[in-house]
């Protein structure tokens, strides 16, 4: 009865329009994510062990107070609340770990980081400056990073016993950390250049002489090491996590399942998709070659200089169709806008992409070279962006991106990407039940999209599992999905490099499948309607889909609460 009484209350709240409340725990929330801000901003050298500590101290210190709360009294959504900031701050300790780690792997390399962290300190302390000494420091960096460069081997080279072995990924790593404490050192100077006496006079030649040999030094670990030179042809270098880190990170998502059982899951949903591109293939006269069925598609492209307006045409079009599912504000439907990915950033997007107000669109330029254009043209054909659309638009990240910077804003501290992506997957889902393809072609183009998702689960695990190298991943993607090599290989190269959190290529089917499942059992159950169901879930942020779940259904929570939900088990769940 409980859980019925939520059920009814939140499809309430959401027919009617209603403020939807933030939790008593609201304001602590906004307190812990303005603090732990100010000591990201305060301590902003990447990587020195003063911001290390202050996280760790933050996380410890707010870990006590939650686990010294009672929860009694407390509504679901406050409990819940409670239960994603517990596991925030123990995922920041997690994080921090991990750091000191990397840390330590780096220090040998950057001779000059301790200096530089402690000329930071002593600047905020306003300490006495002896220019002498800091001359005779910061003139040491140069013969410092000579005797290293003489040490440092690639993992092919002879080994000395005094080498040092630095792979590509430690290489790059190096460099970007060089080149954050070298803008430190260069603002260190700034501040007291032109109203301390001597100082100029003291530091301006060593400082100088330091910033060339360490600019050298870094060109050095990202051309020579790491083989980086800027060119389309680099080879790919990530940094594999490894599987402990994997399940620290599924467990902060709130993912009760391993990394072994989500890449089941994606072979699963591949071979799905696979069997209903033959289907497809068959109908467009291509017997069970799907892979002719996705060459075909691919020449069905707009013009040069077109694909603006056809995205333009084909987002009315989905905003239209999506009325009655959603509620869907005046705003959001009429404020956004299209904008061109530059011809190198299609290096890192080759497709498209949504940013504040705008769905970014990849096609050919006048810079690129005929192989390119044809290339990009093919890859962004009338099907494949007639589903990739909604996805960026309406109902997809824009409306949700919308909503969530209007409903319990402080839960942003807990956002996560198995909610913003898996809500665009999500709606995939139900326009391909909806029947939004016209026909087979535009079936191939979803279901390359939808293939192309289970294929980002298998290859970013297996990456990070060490089981497969990114020219492995860049076969599977041309071989199992359809891709254009440029267009694999610049997928790749954005799964590895750092910019995202490891599961966040996993999270957009397996996210849609979470959300699938929760509709399974409020909307198909009878609970509540299909409209109710959607307004609802935006109420609640982009959050880790359990605890949604855990709201809507009035479950008890406790601190002590562990990710259990088995969402592509439903005979396994409480």
């Amino acid at each position: 009865m409980k859980r019925l009484f939520a059920i009814a209350l939140t499809a309430l709240c959401t027919l009617a329009n209603a403020q939807v409340p933030d939790s008593a725990l609201a304001p602590l929330i906004r307190t812990v994510a303005a603090d732990e801000q100010t000591v990201r901003n305060f301590y902003d050298l990447r990587w020195s062990s003063a911001r290390m500590q202050a996280l760790d101290a933050l996380a410890e210190r707010y870990l006590d107070q939650i686990e010294a709360m009672s929860l009694e009294g407390m509504d679901v959504v406050a409990r819940a609340d409670a239960v994603m900031l517990r596991f925030h701050l123990e995922d920041l300790a997690a994080s921090v770990a991990l750091d000191r780690a990397r840390r330590a792997e780096m220090l040998e390399l950057l001779p000059y980081l301790e200096l530089v962290e402690r000329l930071e300190q002593d600047r905020a302390l306003m300490s006495p400056l002896d220019l002498p000494a800091l001359a005779r420091e910061i003139s040491a960096i140069p013969g410092q990073i000579e005797r290293l460069r003489a040490r440092i081997v690639k993992p092919t080279d002879e080994v000395r016993a005094d080498s040092i072995v630095v792979s590509p990924t430690l290489a790059l790593r190096t460099a970007s950390a060089s080149a954050d404490t070298l803008e430190k050192l260069e603002r260190w100077a700034r501040h007291y250049r032109n109203f301390m006496p001597g100082f100029a006079w003291w530091l301006d030649t060593p400082i100088d002489k330091s910033r060339s040999a360490i600019r050298e030094y870094e060109n050095h670990l990202r051309r020579e090491m790491a083989q980086q030179k800027g060119n389309d042809d680099d080879p790919l270098v990530g940094q594999p996590e490894g599987r402990e880190r994997l399940m620290q990170s599924l467990r902060r998502e709130m993912i009760a399942y391993t990394p072994e059982e989500l890449i089941e899951i994606g072979q699963r949903e591949l071979a799905w998709c696979q069997q209903e591109l033959r289907a497809a293939a068959r109908e467009m006269g291509c017997g069970d070659d799907f892979h002719a069925a996705i060459e075909e598609v691919k020449t069905r492209h707009a013009a040069p200089g077109e694909q603006a307006r056809l995205v333009t045409e084909q987002a009315a079009f989905a905003i239209d169709l999506v009325d009655e599912l959603v509620t869907v504000p005046e705003l959001c439907a009429k404020l956004w806008r299209t904008q061109m990915i530059p011809t190198r950033d299609q290096r890192i997007w080759p497709f498209a992409a949504y940013n504040n107000n705008h769905v970014m669109v990849s096609f050919a330029t006048d810079e690129m070279d005929t192989d390119a254009k044809l290339m990009s043209m093919r890859g962004n054909n009338e099907h494949f962006t007639r589903i990739v659309v909604p996805h960026e638009l309406i109902p997809g990240h824009h409306l949700q991106g919308f909503m969530a910077d209007r409903i319990r804003t402080y839960r942003k501290l807990f956002s996560t990407p198995f909610f913003v992506e898996g809500w665009a997957l999500y709606w995939e889902f139900e326009l391909w039940d909806r029947g939004y393809a016209r026909g087979p072609e535009d079936r191939v183009g979803m279901l390359f999209w939808r293939s192309h998702r289970a294929a980002r689960i298998i290859v970013s695990l297996k990456f990070h599992l060490g089981e497969m190298t990114p020219e492995e991943m860049i076969e599977f993607l041309i071989e199992q999905v359809g891709h254009e090599r440029a267009s694999a290989t610049s997928e790749v190269r954005r799964y590895i490099n750092g910019m995202y959190s490891p599961l966040y290529q996993v999270a957009y089917m397996i996210g849609g499948l979470q959300l699938r499942a929760l509709k399974r059992e409020l909307v198909d159950g009878g609970h509540m309607g299909l409209r109710a169901y959607n307004d609802a879930l935006l109420e609640h942020n982009a959050i880790p889909v359990e605890m949604i779940r855990a709201q809507m259904l009035g479950l008890e929570l406790g601190l002590d609460y562990e990710p259990m939900w088995r969402f592509d088990d439903p005979a396994a769940n409480p």
